[in-house]
């Protein structure tokens, strides 16, 4: 079966997809957008710079790996406990920020914006790629991750990709959702937020069409 494009000027518009950011996800975009603006200067601000290289080096790891990162990973004392583990808003900061920094990595571009959800991103990553099937099976395998551990390997790949085509996304957003990814009885439910908003964003005029080299069954 194939995708192919029409052009049809009379299909109908599509209603834009929007979420508002959390106050977890209001920190998040305060804290990226700073260091972005930082990075991004005509003459970049040069601790930012090595923020960013050393934030990259988090990918992964466990919150407070690195004390010197405090300005970037700092989280209010609302959203964290006197548990030696740490909290889902810590896990969720940590991991939204450290991947910001993967996805702003030698580019010049804004890879931080407000209100493009990862759904949205990755739509518009697939009518981009030379290999849209290869993002549709890693934008599947994030869908039906059953842990943590495993969703946010596949999203790492997905920043990745998107990092390539200078596709930009709401870090504000992602933390609020990493944040819900965590607790496993809601996983689902962010899960399928994503995948709406994928489907949603999708250019209408995406058909199907027969695969014509099939034989015909008599």
């Amino acid at each position: 079966m194939t995708v192919v494009e029409t052009a049809d000027p009379d299909a109908p518009t599509r209603k834009q997809w929007g979420r508002r950011r959390g106050d977890l996800g209001e920190h998040v975009a305060r804290t990226v957008g700073g260091l972005q603006a930082r990075v991004l200067r005509t003459v970049p601000v040069p601790e930012a710079v090595s923020a960013l290289a050393r934030l990259r080096r988090g990918i992964g790891r466990t919150p407070g790996f690195d004390y010197t990162l405090e300005d970037y990973l700092y989280v209010p004392d609302e959203w964290v406990s006197s548990a030696a583990e740490p909290t889902d808003a810590e896990y969720a900061l940590h991991d939204a920020v450290t991947l910001y920094a993967l996805h702003q990595q030698s580019r010049r571009e804004r890879m931080h914006v407000d209100g493009r959800g990862l759904g949205q991103a990755l739509a518009q990553l697939v009518h981009v790629s030379r290999n849209p099937a290869g993002v549709r099976r890693r934008f599947a395998a994030l869908g039906t991750g059953s842990t943590y551990h495993e969703s946010t390997y596949h999203l790492r790949s997905l920043i990745t990709m998107l990092r390539e085509h200078q596709i930009p996304l709401d870090y504000g957003l992602l933390a609020d959702d990493l944040k819900t990814l965590r607790r496993p009885a809601d996983r689902p439910r962010i899960q399928a937020i994503w995948g709406r908003e994928f489907f949603r964003s999708r250019p209408r005029t995406d058909v199907d069409t027969p695969d014509t080299d099939s034989p015909e069954e008599n």
